[in-house]
């Protein structure tokens, strides 16, 4: 990581707090072993060696991934890689499988479709990929809907050559509220998860893994039957869904962006240079796209591609231009994606952090 000076750096950029990630990262790992489970978190919220390699030493048991370019750079940390998106085309199947060898390596899938070709390139080229296949718990989004998919498309994967059925994976994303309010649905996780490793248990498959979670209902994991490992990967940082799902407090905020105050010229509002190629557009109704770390009643009510809008309304502070504040996002993994590199702060001092993972072309060391 290259040295840098917070106070002459070119803003917009993203802020990142090494103590607080490390803290965060021992907290999942201590809560995953805790509870008999293993923590494989979702990199695709950070894409930085530094710090995946900060979860690895935390108790992390490998890595999961979601794009080809993603597993390239992380094999180089860890044989134990998860690629959780079906891999379709040739041209997918091929970087997939000019990954070392020596990975244990796994996807998820979803359907024969995918699952035949797959098979055919991993036996062509003498390797064996491990198979999870995605099960639908609620999001609507991806994964087989009924018991009886499972049980075939698991079939599939337990007698193809190129390929073995390792287990099953999901993503309870439809989980969004208050912790407070999450038992109902993270029972009803439980209670698919349930009935679908009977059937497997009935077809005469046993799943080793069974992959799942997500940050909002991480410290609800140890309820959902038959889980074996958790995915969550905004925990590294945490961000305003967090907070409102109480999941994370302000003190658990790793990331940040750091932004400066460009205008006050509309009473009532300051104007930053954290447009949506900074925080991105994932608002929530309209309550904003973020909030003033510095000021949490102050919200970024609106966004053009470089200026972010804050509200004053409900606040006595009153910014002066060329003052800089840090903006809390809605959800951190589509910010990061946006920077070109992190700034970040390991005690007193601060680096550039590089996020190598970032982008869709082939990656080289």
């Amino acid at each position: 990581m290259k040295a840098a000076d917070p106070a002459t750096i070119e803003t917009p950029v993203g802020y990142l707090d090494l103590s607080r990630v490390r803290a965060n990262a021992r907290r999942v790992a201590a809560y995953a072993d805790g509870h008999g489970l293993r923590w494989r978190p979702h990199i695709k919220t950070h894409k930085s060696l530094a710090v995946a390699r900060i979860q690895l030493e935390a108790g992390a048991s490998g890595l999961t991934v979601a794009t080809l370019r993603e597993a390239e750079v992380m094999a180089t940390l860890t044989p134990d890689i998860l690629l959780a998106y079906p891999p379709v085309g040739v041209a997918k199947l091929e970087r997939l499988l000019a990954l070392p060898r020596e990975l244990d390596l796994k996807v998820a899938l979803d359907a024969p479709e995918v699952l035949a070709p797959l098979a055919a390139a991993a036996a062509a080229s003498g390797r064996t990929v491990g198979v999870l296949v995605e099960l639908d718990v609620g999001l609507g989004r991806v994964g087989v809907r009924t018991d009886a998919d499972l049980v075939r498309v698991a079939e599939g994967a337990a007698s193809g050559r190129g390929v073995a059925f390792r287990g099953i994976l999901f993503y309870p994303g439809h989980i969004r509220g208050p912790r407070e309010s999450q038992s109902s649905p993270v029972a009803q996780v439980a209670e698919r998860l349930r009935a679908a490793l009977d059937a497997l248990g009935a077809a005469g498959l046993e799943p080793e893994i069974v992959s799942g979670g997500s940050t909002p209902t991480l410290w609800d994991s140890h309820l959902m039957t038959g889980l074996t490992e958790i995915r969550s990967g905004s925990c590294i940082f945490f961000d305003r869904e967090a907070l409102d799902v109480g999941v994370a407090s302000a003190e658990d905020l790793a990331y940040t962006v750091l932004t400066t105050v460009v205008s006050t010229a509309v009473p009532g509002h300051a104007v930053v240079d954290a447009g949506s190629k900074a925080l991105a557009k994932e608002g929530r109704g309209g309550d904003g796209f973020g909030v003033v770390f510095e000021h949490p009643e102050v919200v970024v009510r609106s966004l053009s591609e470089e200026h972010g809008v804050l509200d004053l309304g409900a606040t006595t502070w009153r910014p002066t231009i060329g003052e800089r504040v840090r903006i809390v996002p809605n959800h951190v993994c589509v910010s990061v994606n946006l920077q070109d590199a992190l700034l970040a702060r390991d005690g007193e001092a601060h680096r550039m952090l590089t996020l190598d993972a970032r982008g869709r072309g082939p990656w080289t060391a």
